[in-house]
């Protein structure tokens, strides 16, 4: 599984490295609804939480579907606009919000709960009422808030455009001024790097560098984000890249139909290994799925062992072990070495030790 980001005929110019304060505030928020996705900001997130005023608190849970589930596109909304780049500041990140036609502020702010069609073209949403009526009854399972909320956008899209300004400018002073103040630099600094890279050595090692999860073939100029979701798109006239501080460990890929596609990357990552593809991911759970697996698995972690010893001890034929060997081999989680004319096998504790985190990492990337 992948997203896909077809880049034929795309200008090197039009590939643009640059942070976005609007993007980092929305990963703030989802931060802040969903700290257990971030365990490297529970500091941060306790911080926030405990002199956040009551009022703005309650604001930040009326529109929460905005942000929890990942967070909206809304958040990026130069992406919507032709040839638009991030703003230097929130003020301007939040005038091209401004600017989005109302069709697609509404399309974006339901694209999670209402479920929506995101990668294809779809009806106008404020002039169709069969989808009207969709995005009402998408809503209605996730509670009356949520179908307020959806009512009042389809009504009135302006007074949700203005509610939201107010709402995130409230955030700003309250509390992410002064975090933006503090990362923006690093930010800035990785963006140039970026920058550097793709000016120097190309498309490949600026995406390289973005994430081991992001590829390009450049012979059928594609670009290729390993993920555990499926979806394809054009550059559209251009492609964004836009670090982020907070969103580790989040790999976000605006794929929206009409829009520039945007990947939303961390920064800085503390992991020494890449992590493992959607693939890997599979075949090791796979191969830990069987009882007799995970039986070799139990004497593998404690010490070597033979084919032979293995189907001693386990009751089976030496092919019968081999099979399970070469599932688990094939899945990185065995490692071989010869000593003299025996050939010894060992659980590599270091790769399994990683599982939970690397799928977790691979659920939410």
């Amino acid at each position: 599984m992948s997203v896909r980001i077809d880049i034929a005929g795309l200008r090197p110019e039009r590939v643009v490295v640059v942070p976005s304060p609007l993007a980092e505030l929305g990963m703030a928020l989802h931060a802040l609804s969903e700290p257990g996705h971030h365990p490297g900001l529970r500091g941060w997130t306790a911080d926030v939480t405990a002199r956040l005023d009551a009022h703005l608190a309650d604001r930040m849970c009326e529109a929460d579907f905005l942000w929890r589930t990942t967070f909206s596109d809304l958040f990026m909304p130069f992406a919507g606009l032709p040839g638009a780049v991030p703003g230097a500041t929130l003020a301007a990140d939040l005038d091209l919000l401004d600017k989005l036609a109302d069709e697609d502020f509404v399309d974006a702010a339901l694209e999670f709960t209402c479920m929506l069609t995101y990668d294809t073209q779809a009806p106008d949403i404020l002039s169709d009422d069969v989808v009207r009526r969709r995005a009402l009854e998408a809503a209605a399972s996730r509670g009356p808030r949520q179908v307020r909320f959806t009512q009042r956008l389809l009504d009135d899209p302006p007074s949700v455009r203005a509610w939201l300004r107010r709402f995130l400018e409230d955030c700003d002073e309250a509390f992410f001024a002064e975090t933006w103040d503090r990362m923006r630099h690093q930010l800035t600094a990785d963006a140039r790097h970026k920058g550097e890279l793709l000016r120097h050595k190309g498309l490949a090692e600026a995406l390289a560098a973005v994430s081991p999860a992001v590829t390009l073939d450049e012979s059928a100029a594609r670009i290729t984000v390993d993920k555990l979701t499926e979806g394809r798109t054009v550059t559209a006239g251009g492609l964004l890249l836009i670090p982020t501080n907070l969103g580790r460990p989040h790999l976000s890929v605006l794929h929206r139909y009409g829009w520039q596609p945007a990947l939303h990357y961390p920064v800085a990552s503390p992991e020494p290994a890449s992590p493992p593809s959607v693939e890997q991911l599979t075949l090791r759970m796979t191969a830990l799925s069987h009882p007799v697996r995970m039986r070799i698995c139990r004497h593998l972690a404690r010490s070597t062992y033979t084919t032979s010893e293995l189907a001693q001890v386990h009751g089976l034929t030496a092919p019968e072990v081999s099979r399970h060997l070469g599932v688990l081999k094939k899945a990185g989680l065995v490692t071989t070495r010869r000593r003299g004319r025996y050939v010894l096998h060992q659980l590599d504790v270091a790769v399994v030790a990683r599982l939970g985190g690397d799928l977790l990492e691979g659920l939410l990337r």
